[in-house]
């Protein structure tokens, strides 16, 4: 098996969350999930964002429509799409192989960033120029709900693949990224400045207008999707931090240039049209 397919089969724990056969034409919203059933908070904000979303428009994601499609919101997990499917807000993701990509076709309504859009357009994909991660638009969709509350001088948020080794370096502010999605935006929204090496550790900071500066613990993670998230919201290749003491020094990135209106704007409410 080369490495590329190694690779994909190691992300066979993806799931598409709304796989039932509901017996009729509804909208499947697809998120990552690690093996052994359990959460990765970054990705379960698919579910979160898309839900809500639907809710405060009076629909919900087990509805009959009028055609069945596929939908991807959060998350570098295009190399998982298949023709016709529809995109508001993901990624490509740096690790997966190119040749592992096998859609020619998408509906593309926003991308995280210019480096995704890019991707698919080589690949003769009409893709706007509409940028951002959908977990930005948490403190719009939930008003009220969460807010910072410097209750440490950081947080640490690693990757899921980073959480064994920073336990194990007894790191302190530790917010697991397997916790609940509620719980881990509150946990997060503690720290003064947000050390993470997990991507949407510093999306939720910054979406409420904590600091973050991205943490390299280790070489797991491809350098795209970081890169692909800082030139979508105005910034340059993002500088990371070696450890949490060289974090600290340096301090917060600049701040994200976001646009939330057409991000919003763009959200495929049309797949919900109702069958007569």
């Amino acid at each position: 098996m080369n490495s590329a397919l190694s690779l994909l089969s190691r992300l066979v724990g993806a799931k598409d969350d709304a796989t039932e056969a509901y017996g009729y034409p509804h909208i499947d919203l697809f998120f990552w999930r690690p093996e052994g059933n359990q959460l990765n908070f970054g990705d379960h904000l698919a579910r979160v964002v898309v839900t809500k979303l639907l809710a405060d428009q009076g629909h919900l994601l087990e509805e009959e429509t009028i055609a069945s499609r596929r939908l991807f919101a959060v998350g570098s997990v295009l190399h998982f799409a298949n023709d016709g499917d529809v995109v508001w807000g993901s990624g490509v993701n740096g690790k997966v192989d190119a040749q592992l990509h096998r859609f020619r076709s998408l509906d593309v309504r926003a991308v995280r960033g210019p480096l995704t859009r890019t991707f698919l357009m080589e690949r003769g994909i009409a893709v706007p120029e509409i940028y951002g991660d959908p977990a930005l638009l948490l403190p719009r969709l939930f008003p009220g709900r969460f807010a910072p509350r410097a209750a440490s001088p950081y947080v640490v948020v690693p990757n899921l693949h980073d959480m064994a080794p920073a336990q194990q370096a007894k790191m302190r502010h530790l917010v697991s990224p397997m916790t609940s999605w509620n719980r881990c935006v509150a946990e997060i929204l503690k720290g003064e400045l947000v050390i993470s090496s997990s991507l949407h550790g510093i999306i939720v900071a910054e979406a409420y207008g904590i600091p973050a500066r991205y943490l390299r613990l280790s070489e797991t993670e491809n350098i795209f999707k970081y890169n692909d998230y800082m030139q979508g919201t105005g910034r340059q290749a993002i500088e990371p931090a070696g450890s949490v003491e060289e974090a600290l020094e340096m301090g917060g990135m600049s701040p994200p240039v976001f646009d939330p209106d057409a991000l919003m704007a763009a959200f495929p409410l049309d797949l919900w049209s109702q069958p007569d």
